[in-house]
Formats: C-alpha cells, sequence, structure tokens
C-alpha cells in the first residue's frame, strides 16, 4: 500500500510512514546512549533547575527505560540531550517514543521533544515542539527573524495537551511528523498521541546560523510549574526516523 493510500488518522499510518520509502534511515533506541547531558534552560525564566538522568529496569517497555528526574524552583526547565549521528541530507523525520510521567505530575508545566539539524550550508534546523500545560496545546517552534539574527518563539496549534491531564504511571506513546526545504523551513505536519491523530499543518521558518558542526540531536525537556517542585518522567523506545 502505498503511503497516500492511507488517510492521516489510520492506526498504521506513521509504521507505512517509516518504511515507506525505502531508503528511510532510523535511528532506534535512543535513550539508551551513554552520552546525554543536561543544563539549566535559562530561557525558562529567573529560576533554577537540575536534572539527574539514568537507565532504570522499571518502569519500562523494553527492560531499560531512560528516568529524568528534574528539581526546580521558580517555574525553572532543565533541557536534556544527546547527539545521535550527523546527516545534511535528510529532510522528512518522524519522532517516536514512549513517556511514563510519574504520580503527581502536578509540578510539570510543559514536555519539550525537540530535534536540531545541521544543514549544508552550515545553518541549525530547529524542530522545536512540545505540549504546553499553559496553553492546553501542542507547540511548535519558529525564527521570527532571520537565520543571522533570530529571534526562537513558540506557536500554539489547534491541537490540545496539557502533559498534567496525561494518565499517570502509564506508558503514552507519541510520534512527531515534519520535514524542511533546503532553506529551513519547517513544516509540521501532525503528532499522533496514543494512537489518536491531531493535524498541525504549518510551514515556518526555522534555520539559525548558530556556527555549529555537522550534527544529529534531541532535546527532552521539562519545565517546573510553581514555586519549587520535582518532576519524573521516563523515556523508552525513541526511534528517529529520517529520509
Amino acid at each position: 500500500m502505498s503511503l497516500s493510500a492511507l488517510p492521516r488518522n489510520h492506526p498504521a499510518r506513521v509504521r507505512q510512514l517509516c518504511s515507506d520509502p525505502p531508503r528511510a534511515l532510523v535511528t532506534t533506541a535512543v535513550q539508551h546512549s551513554s552520552n546525554w547531558e543536561d543544563t539549566f534552560d535559562g530561557a525558562t525564566g529567573s529560576g533554577a533547575a537540575a536534572g539527574q538522568t539514568s537507565l532504570v529496569q522499571y518502569p519500562s517497555l523494553t527492560g531499560s527505560a531512560r528516568k529524568f528526574l528534574t528539581t526546580f524552583t521558580n517555574y525553572g526547565g532543565e533541557r536534556y540531550w544527546v547527539t545521535f549521528g550527523a546527516d545534511t541530507a535528510s529532510s522528512n523525520f518522524v519522532y517516536d517514543a514512549w513517556l511514563y510521567v510519574a504520580s503527581p505530575s502536578v509540578a510539570i508545566a510543559n514536555i519539550e521533544m525537540d530535534m536540531n539539524q545541521v544543514m549544508s550550508n552550515g545553518q541549525t534546523v530547529i524542530y522545536g515542539f512540545q505540549c504546553d500545560g499553559y496553553s492546553g496545546t501542542w507547540d511548535f517552534t519558529e525564527n521570527a527573524g532571520t537565520p543571522q539574527n533570530y529571534l526562537d518563539e513558540w506557536v500554539h496549534t489547534t491541537a490540545k495537551c496539557n502533559p498534567r491531564q496525561w494518565a499517570t504511571n502509564a506508558w503514552h506513546h507519541i510520534q512527531i511528523e515534519y520535514s524542511r526545504d533546503e532553506r529551513g523551513n519547517v513544516t509540521y505536519k501532525a503528532v499522533w498521541f496514543d494512537g489518536v491523530m491531531q493535524a498541525v499543518n504549518a510551514t515556518v521558518p526555522s534555520a539559525f546560523a548558530l556556527g555549529w558542526g555537522s550534527t544529529l540531536l534531541t532535546n527532552f525537556q521539562i519545565d517546573g510549574l510553581g514555586a519549587s517542585g520535582t518532576a519524573t518522567v521516563y523515556l523508552d523506545k525513541l526511534s528517529i526516523y529520517r529520509w
């Protein structure tokens, strides 16, 4: 069956998307990488955050999930990231992961799942995507400036999401589909949550002249809600498809 023959809300669409065309590449079990790092995201405000990450056997789907333990003050956010390759040519991507939010989830404002890619011209494309507990929507990022004088901003979609409304102590399947053109304009196509598709269908500029070397990396960020708190989230079966 061709990709176009599947309706966008068909449960098998992402599986078909990732296996057709046959040239698609996939990096699996990204959560198992030993190179994860973390830092406080100063863009979250005047607060602070600290994180710990490790592999644990429980809870997990594969026998080894990555645990993210984040503590914060004054709405601070902690960003975790890992480099998983280098590819300047691919322009279509599917982010596919399973997330488990430990109870209670009241201290989580946002959960962010990004990918960054350096193109052949040396500019970095930021594929930013988050579940926004303030607006209750899925959000994406755009460069509201230019690659040289960039202004990274969040844009709300009409797709609904709030991490504090996710069932806690349970695994949730998240899949995000996007692509780019040769200038770094990103089209965010759709997001699936536990097999339910919500369309996005938005194209925005997202190229940044950051001076990075060739890389593919993914960010996983937890933003705190309130004066202080602790949040624990687990990540398993993280695969990123590209072609």
